[in-house]
């Protein structure tokens, strides 16, 4: 690979990089799945009881039923002499490698239920033929080494539910100067940790290792890093594995958790802001889902932000992005032992099938095809060299197809999946990504979700500042120039001005936004949008960088030469 090149287009500001990497920078300028309806089941008991409504559950119950009663009739016209007979196979003994480890892993997780917690590990074994040689981003089971802030008081969200009360883990990097202006507030995706970094109190790498520390792009020298596990979380903030307060018998919340939005994260994160003592923030830095927040904490608290930056995000989530989570949810809620979310009494087992298939698909999306064209090829699996037949080429032979696992770029996302399965909380993917799809900064959309939100806890206090644009955003700032470049594709043109309308609160807060033309989960057209809605709106500080790496979504985690140079720079 060639190093690290860049180039300008008009009023650009130049990313400076001497190192080789393996992407380059080709431009850079300033510039409802239903909400969940719960229905009453009489009991004694409190409320808390109830359980959620899925429709499409429901739906492949009924299809399951109906073709059992096929089945059984099929069977009853079928003579007792065809039943017994055995049809003739060419190739009687065909194994199934893949089915016999998803079974083992369901037999290994029956013999731990005795156990109060999976092993982190337990699943994390990695075949001899899957190639590991490429970047991988370092994600962990985090059981320890945070903080917990607490909050005492009840909790309203947007889409009606309440919680009462609720823990928030966070973990810090670098120290907080005198008058507390250096904190940087770091949002996650969807499955990270608090755990960004390692610290003293968890050694461990973190997802975003090479970023944060001393002359790193987040530099600890000067800035104090703050990093929360999100709201619906598993990691030791509340979420649906988390115990149910106002439940008798101390059973979790499950999927009576309440819907959240991308807004309530935030909100919570504020708090613990409030609580740590901290008015302003000097940066609001976030990736993937972190990017959502990190606008969203510009929309709700903008005078508590000084400097934005939003990597691989969008404003508005995506009908594409919004039908592959909605695959994921599918495959994890079609597993039997989801159990519609109630999968943590004794003698549950987690949806370990349904999580390893979700994975899988979430991982097509955070690569990209050239990374694997390169990377895989078509190369299938290797025989060991025991079983391989003389004069074969090279000393290589492929074993022979198979109906599992056959070629490289399946071992890897079976890998990829069956490593994930048990080191995070079904539930929680299901409500994080729910909140996900549910982003959109549109003004319509904010003032429904105001509207939904008003109806269900009163009007925002004196205090608050509520989610639509209303007459309180100020007004735009004078635009040095009159010609504003278009960005977005055409096919977003019918709702670019709705959506910089419902950032215009975004107007007077310098901004980086960074895209990469590889991502398939958040494309590249998403962060343009982004930027042309900042400069619609008059902010002549916005700095946009897009990036040719090959490595898609995944990038923010991996490319630390261009993402984390372009940050280094911005906050600089």
């Amino acid at each position: 690979m060639s190093r690290a090149s860049l180039r300008l287009l008009p009023s650009a500001q130049t990313l400076s990089s001497t190192s080789p990497s393996t992407s380059r920078i080709i431009s850079a300028t300033r510039t409802s799945f239903h909400t969940l309806s719960y229905r009453s089941v009489p009991s004694p008991s409190s409320s808390v009881n109830a359980r959620p409504e899925f429709s499409c559950v429901d739906a492949n119950e009924r299809r399951g039923q109906k073709l059992q009663r096929l089945a059984e009739q099929a069977r009853q016209s079928t003579s007792s002499s065809s039943l017994r007979s055995t049809p003739s196979s060419t190739d009687p003994s065909v194994a199934f490698p893949c089915v016999d480890a998803n079974e083992a892993r369901e037999d290994r997780l029956r013999a731990q239920l005795s156990s109060p917690q999976l092993s982190p590990d337990s699943s994390t074994s990695v075949p001899s033929d899957v190639d590991e040689s490429g970047p991988e981003p370092s994600y962990t089971k985090v059981v320890s080494g945070y903080q917990t802030y607490h909050h005492p008081h009840p909790f309203s969200l947007d889409y009606g539910g309440s919680l009462p009360q609720f823990d928030l883990a966070y973990e810090t990097w670098g120290k907080l100067n005198a008058d507390k202006s250096n904190a940087i507030l770091l949002h996650t995706g969807l499955s990270a940790s608090s755990h960004a970094a390692s610290t003293d109190s968890n050694p461990a790498k973190g997802w975003w290792q090479d970023f944060i520390g001393p002359n790193k792009p987040l530099d600890t020298n000067r800035f104090f890093i703050i990093c929360t596990n999100v709201l619906g979380g598993c990691y030791g903030s509340t979420g649906p594995s988390s115990p149910h307060p106002g439940d008798p018998s101390g059973a979790v919340y499950a999927t009576r958790f309440p819907i959240l939005s991308v807004f309530d994260m935030v909100r919570a994160q504020f708090l613990l802001l409030d609580h740590l003592g901290i008015d302003k923030l000097y940066a609001s830095v976030g990736s993937s889902m972190g990017g959502m927040q990190s606008i969203a904490a510009a929309h709700l608290q903008g005078d508590r932000v000084r400097k934005l930056v939003s990597i691989s995000g969008c404003a508005r989530s995506a009908p594409a992005s919004i039908a592959l989570r909605h695959a994921q949810r599918s495959v994890l809620m079609s597993d039997p032992n989801w159990n519609r979310g109630f999968y943590y009494q004794p003698g549950s087992l987690p949806p370990h099938t349904g999580m390893k298939l979700a994975r899988q698909i979430a991982t097509f999306t955070y690569r990209s095809g050239p990374e694997w064209e390169q990377r895989f090829g078509r190369a299938r699996r290797v025989a060991p060299t025991s079983e391989r037949s003389e004069g074969s080429e090279g000393g290589q032979e492929e074993l022979d197809p198979a109906l599992c696992p056959d070629f490289l770029i399946e071992t890897y996302l079976d890998h990829q999946g069956e490593q994930f399965c048990l080191k995070y909380d079904a539930n929680s993917l299901i409500y994080i990504s729910k909140a996900m799809d549910l982003f959109d900064m549109s003004d319509h959309s904010l003032a429904d979700l105001e509207r939904r939100r008003t109806r269900a806890h009163g009007p925002p206090s004196p205090t608050e500042r509520g989610l639509a644009v209303g007459d309180s955003t100020p007004p735009p700032r004078p635009r040095k120039r009159q010609h504003i470049s278009t960005l977005s594709s055409p096919a977003a043109h019918a709702y670019v001005p709705a959506l910089a309308r419902g950032m215009a609160r975004l107007s007077h807060i310098p901004t980086l936004v960074i895209g990469v033309q590889s991502d398939i989960l958040f494309p590249v057209e998403q962060q343009r949008e982004i930027a042309e809605c900042l400069r619609l709106n008059g902010n002549d500080n916005v700095r946009y960088y897009e990036l040719d790496a090959p490595h898609g979504h995944d990038s923010f985690l991996i490319d630390v030469a261009n993402v984390g140079g372009a940050i280094r720079g911005f906050l600089e």
